[in-house]
């Protein structure tokens, strides 16, 4: 089992940078890979980038594309997004998530979330 705890989350102007932390309790930490989803008020939950268990490959939502960047660290048992040229649009409650298959992360499902971290853009 996997316990997750989000921080880095604020609020920032538009085209600031934010970097989210995503830390994690179990044992298996490694074999999982990760992901962060984020929510929009009003709005369906959507996958935003994954990454998998050796950090060999890495997904991003078209929209995030350039900007944001997943990295993890097994020994720290931590999962990060920095997030760069941020936009009024990206104002959502941001979650870590974990899942023993990648594809699955892509989908928009894990096993395991954490409770989120708010991220506010302003104009």
């Amino acid at each position: 089992q996997v316990q997750l705890v989000e921080s880095g989350g604020g609020l920032v102007q538009a085209g600031g940078s934010l970097r989210l932390s995503c830390a994690a309790s179990g044992r298996t930490f490694s074999g999982y890979a990760m992901g962060w989803f984020r929510q929009a008020p009003g709005k369906e939950r959507e996958s935003v980038a994954a990454i998998t268990w050796c950090g060999g490959n890495t997904y991003y939502a078209d929209s995030v594309k350039g900007r944001f960047t997943i990295s993890r660290d097994n020994a720290k048992k931590a999962v990060y997004l920095q997030m760069n040229s941020l936009k009024p649009e990206d104002t959502a409650l941001y979650y870590c998530a974990a899942h023993n298959t990648y594809r699955t992360i892509i989908a928009g499902q894990a096993n395991y979330w954490g409770q989120g971290t708010h991220v506010t853009v302003s104009s």
